[in-house]
This record gives structure tokens, C-alpha cells and sequence, in this order.
């Protein structure tokens, strides 16, 4: 086996992580399996991440002695045939046990294309659910939790999709058996805690978050200063540019609008600076011309500050053209770079690959690989002066092509464009390209931390070899997992096609999981700065389903939003036995047991109105707990309970006033209270709920394409709605900005429809839109009340 620097070599050149590969060569058994795996299985064959996680999961499977034809194994690894963690757990099985080894059997056994389409598992899901129908309409959603857990021993589901069983289930629960209801809820007794202990509670402050910025990926980064150097002495005019400070950086593309992933990205290097007490630039890389607009340059700024941080400098890829320029001719001068005549196709040819850019041959040199560097500044010139058209001519960098690293197969420097420049004009007609940009970029501005998702680890190696080649600082990049959330698409040009063909109201319409859109929800910043927080920052990407984000915003929300009283489906109620100019004053607090929220005066008169759904006609059973014949109820924070004398109706037969008495005798406790709204409570001219845009986790798998999964019912327009006047006051106060206790990510908003939100008792959390005016009010649900959370 080799020495522990050379399997460090080895594990980091191929892509392993730091950390990863400090666990690895501790373990020696461990450490040569892998080793062998990657210098005989799979010699010279680049991985990406997840397929370097199974193939340590082999080399740890190897600790109980040498796998039996392994090579069966990782090579299926490696051209795709196993995915998932379990195909190797059961190949490995086989492997041990049969004798003599069966290629058929070991494909059998691991799974090897038997992986089940998402139509074929909610088919088995559904013939599992019919089934076993009595027992979960018996025991209704008390179950699911244990059929979810049988359906993973179901053998017809074994190479199942995993993503796919608890949507289906949800889906399939809510067909047979209908959504969440009082049978559902399961009140548990809270036991009195002595009243001194109770008291001690009360008054203990609550322990401060833990934080993604002191343990995990960011708490192992290197400190300030010791960033690795091909010339160690490039980092005294660093370390004196920067003080010791963390520099980093947010380099978005203006070509777009930012999506919840880029969240992520945003906290990351932000944050990260701002907890060690340092900096942090936002960069924009606009290097290419053709697909910028302002647009998307204003967007990501106030994105940026909405989420409560301030660049320490805004910049531009651009602002270093002419510095960019001269280091292209050192790169020229010193032999690493040259000027290419071929063709795209050509190009990609040389670079062994195929016309869809996976591997595909053999690689060669470039016939113009070998030019003088006379020839290759003269040529280059004539590209900056305009002398070649598009494609016509390329600056490529000269760099190893015997390297197992795509990276390394001779990247194009500089293009030709021709374009004019937002920021340049008409001064370039060529461009630089990301591979060229970034690095030195990076390295102009002091970046101490060049933070970025792990999509770009297979780049570090370039990014060092060009800033080494050019003798320049280099910053230390290291790659972090990037955040996809799944059930939606963020793909530009999947959500360019929902907006232009009308299936959203355009790229900031809730039901999309762009921040635009977000803000325009309502979700707080803050919710999302905590919700990040939670899931902390690994080298591992983190798929999260939406009703996981949804669930981290609503106990946000539930910290920091004044409650108020609302109707979605108003019936005036009129009281029977009270004069007419009865009148009854009642305070409510804004959100009971928090004294920070203040609280707002409400007059009970003889009329008021109530939802319809709290009210029928047929007498009340076991499961109904409202208003009834013979079943009073409550009214929030009203001293005494209403009970039923009659229902008006129209000639179609809906309910248009509810008469009832006011109990003013009565001293029963009602089983329920429901909410009212006054007399004078605001009209509504639009409440907007929403489900999600898509029917399942993976809208890109749709065989007919992904707008073919869209969800038609995504979302609901409810007309004439009411909500109580004190909404007029929460308008006024907003934003509130009350903090969360112990949070280091407490936003200070900006006022906006977006930040008047409140919630609306029993029915969910709201804001209002921007389609909303003094004169029309259009509210947004923000996401359901936690109990409410199965109806979606």
C-alpha cells in the first residue's frame, strides 16, 4: 500500500474531499481497497461525486476480506448500472456468497437495470393500498406512518424509486379516506409542572442556534493565511490586502433570476464572511453579453439585501477586462496558451468527446497545439481586433491531456462575440470565458474562501493550474453541496415556458420556488436564513421536498406573526334575542402569551358573520363539534356561547344568514370555539391558496415532458372573503420584524405587501399580494397551519 501522502494525492486528485480523505487513510484496510479500486477497476475513469460515494461504500464493504470479482462491481458503478447505495449492499452480498460467480445472477442480485418507472411504483403502491383498504379506512391516517414502512419490504417494490412512495401515499390517503380531521387529532394531556418550576421556565432565555458557520464543511475551512501556494511568496502582499480577513465572494450569471438554491450560495458566502468578520464581494460575471440583461442584474441585488446582507463591494467580471486581456498574453508568452482554428465539433473530437458531450474516443492535440508564441499573439490580436468572425478562432489554454480531468483537456481562454457590452460597449469584440474569468478574478479581488457547490470540484484543478501557470496568488476554492428542492423546476427555460404560456402569472408567481416568487408569498428571509441553518452545510447535495420547507417556514411564521380572525366563506350571523344596538367590547392579544405583539379591540354586535363550514343544520354526532341544532359553541374571546335557531337559505338552497340566540344564561363549556369577524370586517376581494405546481417529486420525468405534470388545482381563488378591521393595524405596524429568541438570523425587512402577514386562525398564514391595493385586497397563503398540512 502506499504512503498516507500518496494516498492523499490520490483521493483528493480524484475528487474526494479533505475531510473525507483524512477519514479514509486512518483506516488502512479501508484505504487500500480503495486505492486498489481506483488504480486497477477504475484507472483512469473519472467519477462524479455520488459515484465516489459507492465506490467507498465498496471499499468499506471490503474491510470483512477482498471482494470476489469486485470489478463486476465497480465498473457497473461506473457506467451507471448501480445508483444507489443498496445495489452495492446486495451485489456485494452476491459476491460474497456465490460460487462460481454468474454475470446474470450478479445483475439479478444488484438491481442492474430492474430500477421500477414511477408510473409502475404508484401502481404497486395503489394495489397495496386496495388491499389493505378496511384496516386504513379503520384506523385511518394513525396507520400510515406503519404502511409506509411495510410498503419498503413490498418485493415488487425493492428497486423502487424512494422519492416516490410517501407522495403517493399522501395522495392515495387523501383519495380513499379524505383529508385530516378531528378523528386525526390526538390531544395529549400536559402534565402541571410545579408551579416553581414552571415559573423558572418562563423566565430561562432559550438556548442560541447552533450554527452552520462553526461546525460541519464551514467550521473545518482553513483560516485566513494558509492558503496553499505553488509560490508561497505571493501571499505576503495577500495576507497584507486583506488584514487576516475572510474574503469571499457571491459571482451570480445576470442571466437569470435567483432560485431557492441560490439561497444557499447567498447564505454561504455571506454569511460566512459576516460571522468571521470579514467581507464579502458581489461579483457579477458578465462575461457574456448576449444573455444579460439589467433586469436580472437589479433582481440579484435586492435579492441579496433582502435576505439581509450587504456587499462589501458590488463588482464586475468586466471591471478586469483589460487586466484579464494582459494575463492572456502572459498565458501566450510563457507557452500555455494558443490560438485554435477548429470548429466546435472539431473541438470536442479532440477532446474525445461526442456530440452531447459525454466521452466518446480517444483524445488528440489540437493540430494548432503547437504554434509559436510570435504566431499565437499575432493571431490573437487579430481576434481582439476584430479580424475573426464567430467560432472562427478560439484562445485555449495548453494544459495536460493525458489527465484523467476533463478540466484539463486544453479549456477555451477567450471566445469571439462581437457583442456590445452593457458595461463596455463596443470596446471588446472578444470575451473571456468562466474556465479564464473566475480564478483570477478571485485572485485580483483577495479571496481567502472561494466557496462554490460541488458541481465545480472537478474545476479546482484548472482554476489552480491557471493561476500557477499565470504566477499569481491563488485563492483556495473548496466545494460545498449544492440545495435542490424537489416537486419544481428552476431551470430558466422550463420556467420561461410556464410564464409565456400562461400557466403562471409570471417568474415571481407563488407557486414557483424563484425568490422573487418566494418574497411575493410572503415567506420571511429570516425562515429561509434558519431553514439553511437547520440543514447545515455538508459535500453532499441536499434534495429537500417542498412540505419540508414549507414545515421550517411555518414555525417561523408561527414565532413572529400577530394572529388574526378570518373567513374564507362569509355567512352573516344575526343574533335573535338582543336589541338592536347591542354591543359588546372584547380584547384580543395579537398573539397570546407574547406581550411584544400588543393586542386590538374588537365590538361584538347583534350581527357579525362566521365561515360557512362552522354551521349546519343536521344534528351533531361524535365528529362534529360546531355549530348545530342542540350544540352551542364559542366565539373567540366572546363571554358567553351562541346557540342555533334557524338557517336562511336562497332559492338555491345556499346558506345566507344563521340565526341564532346569545346564551347569556349558559354557563356550559362549548366543545369548541370558532372564529367571527365583526360587522364592519374588510372585504376581500381575492384569497389565493396554493398546492403544488406539479403532481409529483420529479416533474422532468414526465415521459410527455414536464408541463404535462403540471397540477391543474394548484391554485384556488377564493372571492369574498372577510377578515377582521385589526388587519388595518397589522398594515400599519409592518413590518414587524419581531425577532426570533436566540436566532443570529433575525432579517430587518422593508415594508411591502409581501411583509404584512399574519395568521389567520384556524385556516393558515397570510400575506397580502402585490396585486393588492387600498381599495382591493388580495392576500396570498403563505403555507396551511401545521394540522392543516395533510390537505395539501
Amino acid at each position: 500500500m502506499s504512503s498516507q501522502d500518496e494516498l492523499v494525492a490520490l483521493f483528493t486528485k480524484v475528487g474526494i474531499d479533505e475531510k473525507k480523505t483524512k477519514e479514509l487513510v486512518k483506516n488502512k484496510k479501508v484505504a487500500s481497497a480503495l486505492e486498489s479500486i481506483l488504480t486497477n477497476d477504475l484507472a483512469g475513469v473519472a467519477l462524479d461525486a455520488k459515484q465516489l460515494a459507492l465506490v467507498q461504500q465498496v471499499a468499506v464493504e471490503s474491510k470483512q476480506g477482498d471482494i470476489p470479482h469486485r470489478s463486476l462491481l465497480t465498473k457497473q458503478i461506473a457506467s451507471g448500472g448501480i445508483k444507489t447505495a443498496l445495489q452495492v449492499t446486495e451485489g456485494v452480498k452476491y459476491l460474497y456468497s456465490a460460487d462460481p460467480v454468474d454475470e446474470a445472477a450478479f445483475a439479478t442480485a444488484a438491481g442492474i437495470g430492474q430500477e421500477l418507472s414511477e408510473a409502475d411504483t404508484k401502481a404497486e403502491i395503489a394495489k397495496y393500498v386496495d388491499a389493505n383498504i378496511d384496516r386504513i379506512t379503520a384506523e385511518r391516517y394513525s396507520c400510515l406512518p406503519k404502511v409506509l414502512g411495510e410498503l419498503r419490504k413490498v418485493p415488487a417494490l425493492k428497486w423502487a424509486p424512494a422519492s416516490v412512495f410517501k407522495p403517493t401515499i399522501d395522495a392515495l390517503f387523501l383519495e380513499k379516506i379524505g383529508p385530516k380531521d378531528e378523528r386525526d387529532v390526538v390531544k395529549k394531556e400536559k402534565k402541571k409542572a410545579p408551579k416553581k418550576e414552571a415559573a423558572a421556565a418562563s423566565t430561562k432565555e432559550p438556548e442560541p442556534e447552533r450554527s452552520m458557520f462553526s461546525e460541519g464543511f464551514l467550521g473545518d475551512l482553513h483560516k485566513p493565511g494558509e492558503q496553499p501556494q505553488k509560490y508561497p511568496e505571493l501571499m505576503k502582499a495577500q495576507n497584507e490586502a486583506t488584514g487576516g480577513k475572510v474574503f469571499t465572494r457571491f459571482p451570480p450569471e445576470p442571466n437569470g433570476f435567483l432560485h431557492i438554491g441560490h439561497s444557499k450560495a447567498i447564505t454561504v458566502n455571506f454569511g460566512y464572511a459576516k460571522h468571521c468578520g470579514g467581507n464579502c464581494y458581489l461579483r457579477f460575471d458578465d462575461t457574456n453579453p448576449e444573455a444579460e440583461e439589467e433586469v436580472y442584474f437589479n433582481s440579484i441585488l435586492d435579492m441579496v439585501s433582502w435576505l439581509g446582507f450587504e456587499p462589501y463591494k458590488v463588482t464586475y467580471s468586466s471591471d478586469y477586462f483589460d487586466q484579464l486581456y494582459d494575463l492572456a498574453e502572459r498565458l501566450i508568452q510563457s507557452g500555455h496558451g494558443y490560438v485554435c482554428m477548429c470548429t466546435a465539433e472539431q473541438m470536442k473530437q479532440g477532446r474525445g468527446l461526442k456530440a452531447d458531450g459525454t466521452l466518446g474516443g480517444e483524445r488528440f492535440a489540437c493540430v494548432h497545439r503547437e504554434k509559436s508564441v510570435e504566431q499565437n499573439l499575432t493571431e490573437f490580436r487579430a481576434m481582439r481586433d476584430g479580424k475573426y468572425g464567430v467560432g472562427e478562432a478560439t484562445l485555449r489554454m495548453k494544459q495536460d491531456l493525458t489527465s484523467p480531468s476533463p478540466q484539463m483537456w486544453d479549456l477555451v481562454a477567450y471566445r469571439v462575440l462581437n457583442a456590445p457590452h452593457h458595461r463596455t460597449g463596443d470596446k471588446w469584440k472578444i470575451y473571456p470565458t468562466y474556465d479564464f474569468t473566475h480564478c483570477l478574478v478571485d485572485s485580483f479581488e483577495h479571496i481567502t474562501h472561494s466557496l462554490c457547490t460541488t458541481e465545480f470540484q472537478l474545476s479546482r484543478e484548472s482554476y489552480e493550474w491557471l493561476c500557477d501557470v499565470l504566477r499569481v496568488y491563488r485563492p483556495a476554492q473548496r466545494e460545498y453541496g449544492r440545495l435542490n428542492i424537489t416537486g419544481t423546476v428552476l431551470s430558466k427555460r422550463k420556467i420561461a415556458k410556464l410564464v409565456n404560456e400562461g400557466i403562471v402569472r409570471g417568474w415571481d408567481d407563488p407557486r414557483l420556488f424563484t425568490l422573487e416568487a418566494i418574497r411575493r408569498r410572503g415567506v420571511p428571509p429570516g425562515a429561509i436564513l434558519s431553514f439553511i441553518n437547520t440543514l447545515g452545510v455538508t459535500t453532499s447535495t441536499t434534495n429537500i421536498q417542498v412540505v419540508r420547507f414549507e414545515s421550517a417556514v411555518r414555525g417561523f411564521l408561527d414565532q413572529t406573526t400577530p394572529r388574526l380572525m378570518m373567513v374564507l366563506h362569509p355567512v352573516e350571523v344575526v343574533i335573535d334575542n338582543v336589541d338592536d344596538d347591542f354591543a359588546e367590547e372584547v380584547e384580543i392579544p395579537y398573539k397570546p402569551g407574547d406581550a411584544a405583539f400588543g393586542s386590538r379591540k374588537l365590538t361584538f354586535t347583534k350581527k357579525f358573520y362566521i365561515d360557512a363550514s362552522d354551521v349546519r343544520e343536521e344534528p351533531a354526532d361524535k365528529e362534529y363539534f360546531r355549530l348545530a341544532p342542540g350544540q352551542p359553541v364559542g366565539l373567540m374571546k366572546v363571554p358567553h356561547t351562541v346557540s342555533l335557531v334557524k338557517i336562511e337559505r336562497d332559492a338555491d338552497g345556499k346558506p345566507v344568514r344563521v340565526h341564532v340566540n346569545y346564551d347569556k344564561d349558559s354557563t356550559k363549556k362549548p366543545k369548541t370555539y370558532i372564529q367571527w369577524v365583526p360587522a364592519d370586517a374588510r372585504d376581500i376581494a381575492e384569497v389565493r391558496v396554493y398546492k403544488q405546481l406539479f403532481k409529483s417529486e420529479n416533474p422532468q420525468a414526465h415521459p410527455d415532458g414536464f408541463l404535462a405534470d403540471v397540477n391543474a388545482d394548484s391554485e384556488e381563488v377564493i372571492k369574498g372573503a372577510k377578515v377582521e378591521p385589526a388587519l388595518t393595524e397589522v398594515q400599519a405596524k409592518s413590518p414587524m420584524n419581531v425577532p426570533v429568541k436566540g436566532s443570529e438570523f433575525n432579517v430587518e425587512e422593508k415594508p411591502g405587501n409581501n411583509t404584512v402577514r399574519f395568521q389567520a386562525l384556524r385556516v393558515g398564514y397570510f400575506c397580502l399580494d402585490k396585486d393588492s391595493t387600498d381599495d382591493k385586497l388580495v392576500m396570498n397563503e403563505i403555507v396551511t397551519l401545521k394540522e392543516d398540512s395533510g390537505k395539501k
